[in-house]
């Protein structure tokens, strides 16, 4: 079992760098501009239904964000949203998509030091030039021998991911800090799965922790993954 393992795959956001944070700034500009037709606690819960009911016809993303936003902005105001507010909410997301990069501890040091010893591939979902501007910005990107970004993350997803950029998610490790995304649908596809949890994880990417199976490991932050790999071998 320990020298199964050959390649390492990476979630991007809020696992490498921040960006968890920055829906929650626009979640919350969102709240202001809103006060006058609903209360936050309300007005979050009508914008996660949207985003939930819109997953499939946006995706993840930015853009699909924004786009529930003014969605929600219409029926809580019975479609009388002022144009300016709708105008807010598209530079807010237009803001989002031009933020600087900011990568978390450890994550520089970690792909470096696991590339050395494995493949190594990003594996991330969402806008897709929005996913390509972070990696360019980030200084990472030379250090993945290959790099998915892809509409959603299932088994079926690390199945194909695995066997063509190694030997089959049996080899294969998915680092990251999204239980539903990362971990859970990783070991059901038969790799091993790491949990780096953040403080901030959005509503929809919570899902229980597979704590009795084997190739289930949970890490503080980047730092402990390299002990991990030792053991395995």
């Amino acid at each position: 079992m320990a020298q199964n393992l050959t390649v390492v795959g990476f979630d991007a956001d809020d696992t490498l760098w921040h960006n968890e944070r920055f829906f929650q700034l626009t979640q919350d500009r969102f709240a202001t501009l809103l006060a006058d037709h609903a209360e936050p606690d309300h007005l979050a819960e009508r914008l996660l239904a949207a985003e939930r009911r819109n997953i499939g016809h946006y995706g993840f993303g930015i853009k699909g964000f924004v786009l529930s936003m003014i969605e929600t902005a219409l029926e809580v105001t019975d479609k009388r949203v002022p144009g300016e507010v709708i105008a807010e909410l598209i530079a807010a997301g237009q803001e989002m998509l031009a933020h600087p990069i900011e990568l978390l501890p450890h994550a520089l040091d970690v792909v470096t030091r696991v590339a050395d010893s494995h493949r190594v591939v990003l594996i991330t979902k969402g806008d897709l030039l929005d996913q390509e501007r972070k990696l360019a910005q980030s200084g990472l990107g030379d250090l993945f021998h290959g790099v998915e970004i892809v509409s959603d993350k299932t088994p079926a997803t690390y199945a194909r991911i695995f066997a063509d950029h190694g030997d089959g998610a049996g080899r294969g490790m998915m680092v990251g800090n999204s239980m539903k995304s990362d971990v859970v649908p990783m070991i059901e596809a038969g790799g091993w799965g790491v949990y780096v949890p953040t403080d901030l994880i959005w509503a929809l990417e919570r899902a229980e922790a597979p704590d009795r199976h084997p190739k289930y490991h949970q890490i503080n932050d980047l730092s402990g993954l390299p002990a991990i790999l030792d053991r395995l071998g």
